[in-house]
């Protein structure tokens, strides 16, 4: 996918529809990470894509538009996609930690 643009369609749900082209594919918004001063958005398809099983994810970089419009970019390097899971399951750890200090 090339760059695409963000169209919320229920925020509740957190489900948004990533445009390339004339293709839109829905996914769920599955956390949000900052790594070396850039966003990422961990994103993962409603429907699965063809390849993909039920507990995989993609890594999006985030990025705004001229008219203020989010950008998802999907990450290639695969350094970088390591490095936000690996945020990603910090946070877990450290959401986990504290519920069960509760």
């Amino acid at each position: 996918m090339d760059k695409e643009k963000i169209n919320i369609i229920d925020p509740d749900e957190e489900i948004v529809t990533l445009c390339a082209g004339e293709e839109e594919i829905d996914f769920r918004e599955i956390a949000g990470i900052c790594y070396k001063g850039n966003f990422y958005s961990i994103l993962q398809p409603v429907v699965l894509l063809e390849g993909m099983s039920e507990d995989e994810a993609l890594v999006f970089r985030m990025s705004k538009a001229e008219d203020n419009s989010d950008i998802f970019e999907i990450e290639l390097d695969e350094e970088i996609i390591s490095a936000v899971f690996l945020e990603y399951e910090k946070l877990l750890k450290d959401t986990n930690t504290e519920e069960d200090d509760h």
